[in-house]
């Protein structure tokens, strides 16, 4: 297939991927078809709506190399859904009346775009499979290549989406400073909020990350700076029932004896249950282009540390969300290896004219393969009967 021009956009929300992933498909496509130029649409589907672009020149591949040193999308994001234009219409990205699929379709003919690589989760690449499927159907030949990018990884049917382990690994790096607190007043609740809105994926690696970094540690008992005080004695996400007195009773046993608790929440965690007391009582529940609550707004940290709070007696409360410093941050080795992998067969399926999304396909062996758009869907839950994870909770002492 013969591939001029070659168009890429992040999209939803920051992994710590975007930037080496934009840098490797820039770098992939000097090394296999330098003749291809290269079109950047800033700020994701928001930048092919309006035409925000601009061409990848000589002096930005010179240094294209340096996008592995910094976390971020050098190129932008934004949450746009193209099947919903009523958002579109009122946040002025199309017209009164226009289909927003035709308006972006219209925009790539016009750029001359032979290949669209997306780097976004789950909505980013249902998008892509929306888009590229109404360019199909009106005689457009389009090849669409996503690369998966979430922290929660939870989108079916892959195995490792890219970012995610960086992810856990800061967000442990974060808890080890938080966790610092605990000695700043009695009785102290340390919640340490992480992301994950049905998928509690990262709040569990991000625990055993952490777990496996205090089991490095030395410790001073006889002057207080102890293990357990350090530890996490609690870790909540979406795919475990939470008894909330029971689990308070346990927590409040160990803050009489230590005098201080530290648990990890996934944001997700209970989230109907804070959405139901909300419309009960006659609240909005804001949400999303996507409909998906938004959790920064209902705080489900907070409501959660007032709960224990007040069935453990604690007598300072803090609560530390870790999301935008994990997911900002550049990626670390493991990710960079995945990521040069899945950004070398993305080029290689570009070249071939193979749409897909690229990822490690557990329906079909972990093969490393461009999977099928219409295969690809948010959402997959976390295994909590993972080994590792069981360990977890087994060395934390919570009941599973």
């Amino acid at each position: 297939m013969t591939v001029k021009r070659v168009a890429i956009l992040t999209a939803g929300g920051f992994a710590p991927c975007l930037s080496a992933a934009v840098g490797g498909l820039i770098q992939r496509y000097a090394e296999l078809a330098p003749s291809t130029e290269i079109l950047i649409y800033q700020y994701g589907y928001y930048g092919l709506l309006t035409g925000n672009s601009y061409l990848v020149n000589e002096e930005a591949r010179a240094k294209i190399g340096i996008l592995q040193r910094f976390g971020g999308s050098p190129i932008g994001s934004s949450r746009v859904k193209l099947t919903n234009a009523a958002d579109l219409e009122r946040r002025g990205l199309v017209k009164p009346g226009q289909e927003p699929l035709e308006a972006a379709a219209d925009r790539l003919r016009a750029d001359g775009v032979d290949v669209l690589h997306t780097i976004g989760g789950d909505d980013t690449n249902t998008t892509a499979a929306d888009l590229a499927a109404y360019l199909r159907d009106h005689g457009y030949g389009l090849t669409v290549v996503g690369l998966p990018k979430t922290i929660d990884n939870d989108v079916v049917p892959i195995k490792q989406s890219l970012g995610a382990w960086t992810a856990a690994e800061q967000a442990s790096l974060f808890a080890q400073n938080i966790i610092g607190e605990h000695r700043s007043n009695p009785r102290m609740l340390i919640v340490h909020e992480v992301m994950g809105r049905g998928c509690g994926w990262l709040t569990a690696a991000a625990a055993t990350e952490y777990r496996r970094w205090l089991g490095e540690q030395d410790w001073n008992p006889a002057l207080g700076l102890t293990k357990e005080r350090w530890d996490i004695h609690g870790v909540y996400i979406p795919e475990l029932e939470l008894d909330l007195d029971a689990e308070s009773q346990r927590l409040r046993g160990i803050m009489d004896r230590i005098g201080n608790v530290n648990v990890f929440l996934s944001e997700g965690a209970g989230v109907e249950t804070i959405v139901h007391e909300m419309e009960v009582s006659g609240q909005d529940v804001p949400r999303d282009p996507f409909g998906h609550v938004k959790l920064d707004t209902i705080n489900p940290g907070g409501w959660y540390a007032r709960e224990f709070a007040e069935r453990m007696g604690a007598l300072k409360t803090m609560v530390q969300k870790s999301g935008y410093f994990s997911r900002s941050a550049r990626a670390n080795e493991r990710d960079l290896l995945l990521i040069r992998s899945m950004v070398d067969l993305a080029v290689d399926s570009a070249l071939d004219g193979v749409s897909g999304v690229i990822g490690h396909d557990e329906g079909n062996k972990d093969i490393l393969r461009p999977i099928e758009f219409d295969r690809v869907k948010g959402g997959k839950p976390f295994d909590v009967k993972k080994p590792w994870f069981q360990d977890l909770l087994d060395g934390i002492g919570q009941p599973h």
